[in-house]
Parts: structure tokens; sequence; C-alpha cells
């Protein structure tokens, strides 16, 4: 097992007693593990100490740690797997999806670094579900390009994005002179406003190719997105159809204005 090093791992805390008379004593331990995680002294990959370990240094029940344990798995804190143990997760990305959506600010909100690679630029022409998506023409020439997010390194978004190549026919350079930023492509090309105008989402597992560029197991949870992007007036312009790596990720879907 591998622990920090300093203090003994999970110190008692001064409120675990009171917590033990009023039976919240795993909320007592899951806040104690939850704030060494987050200040870092328990870091991603580290495996906790068991349930019967911790119930002795605790003083409680192996059954009161158990529950600690699922509560800092639905929070996304740890990850539990039969034969190997409790180990530390990343915590989850806030993601905030709305009229404006932006994934540099929504990673960089979270402490993160987030960089983003362009992966390959093609020109086509639009299926038809992404010409329902854009209002286009059958057989409209299209850019369709694919780009891998990061935050602090780790993977966590692989996306497609789709426009109008008759609209937008220097669209790949200006992505790459944005620094593979959407939106600043968009503004360059003389967009100065744009909205999100739907989100659809859905869960599903990846597929091979989505697996080995996300660095998930095949098979994973896997959080699609398409978004369609247009003008203040409706217009849309833009396709993005984005695969979230689900372990990492947590939607947060905001509330339009009241009609």
């Amino acid at each position: 097992m591998t622990l920090p090093p300093g203090p003994p791992v999970l110190p008692a805390l001064p409120e675990q007693d009171a917590a033990r008379r009023d039976g919240s004593a795993w909320q007592a331990i899951a806040r104690e593990i939850e704030a060494r995680i987050r200040s870092g002294a328990l870091a991603t990959g580290m495996l906790l100490p068991s349930a019967p370990e911790l119930a002795a240094q605790y003083q409680v029940n192996r059954h009161t740690v158990r529950r600690a344990f699922q509560h800092l798995a639905e929070i996304g804190l740890v990850s539990v797997t039969r034969g190997r143990g409790t180990e530390v997760v990343a915590p989850r990305i806030p993601y905030r999806i709305g009229r404006r959506v932006s994934l540099r600010s929504n990673v960089g909100e979270a402490g993160l670094a987030v960089s983003v690679q362009l992966l390959d630029t093609e020109p086509g022409e639009a299926r038809a579900a992404v010409r329902e998506a854009l209002g286009l023409r059958r057989g409209a020439p299209v850019w369709q390009l694919r780009t891998l997010s990061l935050a602090n390194g780790v993977p966590f978004s692989y996306a497609r994005h789709t426009v109008s190549r008759e609209r937008f026919p220097d669209f790949p350079r200006a992505l790459r002179d944005a620094g593979v930023s959407i939106s600043g492509a968009l503004t360059a090309l003389g967009i100065v406003d744009y909205l999100r105008l739907s989100t659809r989402l859905s869960a599903r597992g990846a597929t091979p190719e989505e697996a080995e560029r996300l660095a998930l197991a095949r098979g994973a949870a896997v959080m699609q997105s398409i978004g369609r992007d247009g003008l203040p007036d409706g217009t849309p312009i833009h396709l993005a159809e984005t695969v979230f790596a689900g372990a990492r990720m947590e939607m947060v879907v905001e509330a339009g204005p009241a009609d």
C-alpha cells in the first residue's frame, strides 16, 4: 500500500466522537478523506487503506467505512474495484452546458491546465444528420476537424467539429492560428457572437478508437454530446460531436432565460 509521507493517514477528527453519537461517523470519515484528496495529500492513483484497517483506526464498524467509500465513489473521488481496493481518482471536471459553452473556461475554472490538439482536418460532404443540424443542402461541402482535449495532461474529450466550407473556407487556418480555439477561430472569421442552440446528451460504451484516444478501458462509459452553435438569430454555424470520458466529467446543465 502506498501512503503519503508524514503523519499517519487519516488522523482522527475532533468531531469524530460526536459523529459517532449521532450516527454520522461515515460522513466524518468521508469528509476527512475528501479533504486530503483535494489538498493533494492523497494523490491520484494512491490506494486507500482497506475498510478493516480504517475501521480499526477509527474504532467503527467496517460497514461504516464502506459507506464512506461509497459516498466518495458517488462524488467521483475514488473508484472501488474488487480485488484491487479503493483508489484515488482525479476529481471530476464540472462542465457547464448552457446558452454559452466554452471548453477552456469550463476546465480552467476548475483550476486545471487545458490543452487542445488538432488531430486532423478533412474536406468532405455533409452527412444527412449534419445537413439537417446545420441547415445545409445535399452535397454541401464541409470541413470536418477532430480534436483531443486534455486537462493537466489527461485526455477528457474527443470531438469532431463540422462547419460549412462555403461559409468558412479558411476555417482550418483560423483554428490553428487561434490555438485550436473554436471561439477564437469564429471571432477571427467575423463571428462576433454565437450561442449554443441545442445540446443532446447520451451515455454509451466507448468504441475502440475512443477508448484509445481517451486512455480508457475498452467499452468504458462515455458521455456523448451533440452540440449545435449558431448566431443570435438562430442560424446554425457549427456542429460539435463530442465524446467525454464519463468518469472524469460532471455535466452541469444550466437553465436558460425564462420565457
